[in-house]
């Protein structure tokens, strides 16, 4: 359901760099008999990348998807800019989504329609007064600014997908929005693509001035990307620290994760040489 004709009463107010955006607090999720979380406490800063690792399963995509209401917690608060959202309503999170967008795993394109309606898409629904010259003025600056210039008329069939990828960013960034979520941004890309969508996480808080969150189990992204990361496992967060931290952590989930992911690296890395 749409709300293009309400006017909700929220308002946000621009982020000051550095201080607490986003407060995970007390978090508790099931599906069914599967607890998700319990009693999970995690806080996100205006202008930081952090990236949720964790193992397959452990809920990492969960948390974005409460975040912008796609689920709700069973328990506990989320705060955004201090503004809890257990009392919102559905026009409420519309108004949210403004602010926070994100990027799907599969870009999850429109087929049916070209790139240009694509990312001109949220711009209808959230800003339906817009003036179509200035809309496409803004569909043709997000492309640029994710290197695709020029590919308004082409149909997501025709694209790569490094290029899905890019187009799926230039919807989410087409609000201007102050957070960005990536969830698992890099998965069944070439190690040059991947490399590539690494560095554009990195240019969108660079040039936007935005905050982050990455879902990922790539670790090599991880530590490209990120200012912190935050480790997911016995349904809480376990640890949250810069990559530095994370590196010399003693924390036995840490530990064994990271263990396991340079376990698997090594037999690619001697393929490669």
């Amino acid at each position: 359901m749409l709300f293009r004709h309400h006017t909700s009463r929220l308002r946000f107010r621009p982020p000051v760099q550095g201080e607490e955006l986003i407060r995970f607090e007390h978090l508790r999720k099931s599906f069914g008999p599967k607890r998700v979380y319990d009693d999970l406490l995690l806080s996100v800063y205006a202008g930081e990348t952090l990236t949720v690792i964790g193992g397959s399963g452990s809920g990492k995509s969960v948390l974005l998807k409460c975040l912008i209401g796609l689920l709700r917690p069973d328990d506990g608060c989320i705060f955004f800019e201090g503004q809890e959202l257990g009392g919102f309503h559905e026009e409420d999170f519309f108004e949210l989504r403004k602010h926070v967008a994100m990027v799907f795993q599969g870009a999850a394109l429109f087929d049916s329609l070209t790139v240009g309606e694509n990312i001109a898409y949220p711009l209808r629904e959230h800003f339906p007064d817009m003036p179509p010259a200035e809309m496409w003025d803004r569909v043709a600056q997000k492309l640029k600014l994710v290197d695709l210039p020029g590919i308004e008329d082409m149909r997501p069939a025709d694209l790569s997908g490094g290029m899905k990828k890019r187009v799926g960013l230039a919807r989410a960034i087409a609000t201007d929005p102050e957070v960005i979520l990536w969830d698992e941004p890099t998965t069944g890309l070439d190690p040059v693509t991947t490399e590539n969508i690494n560095q554009m996480i990195r240019s969108m808080q660079k040039q936007l001035g935005c905050t982050s969150i990455v879902v990922t189990h790539d670790m090599m992204s991880a530590f490209t990307v990120s200012d912190r990361i935050a480790m997911l496992a016995n349904r809480r967060i376990v640890q949250a620290g810069t990559p530095e931290e994370m590196r010399a952590s003693t924390v036995p989930e840490v530990r064994a994760f990271l263990d396991a992911r340079r376990q698997e690296r090594q037999p690619q890395e001697e393929v490669a040489r």
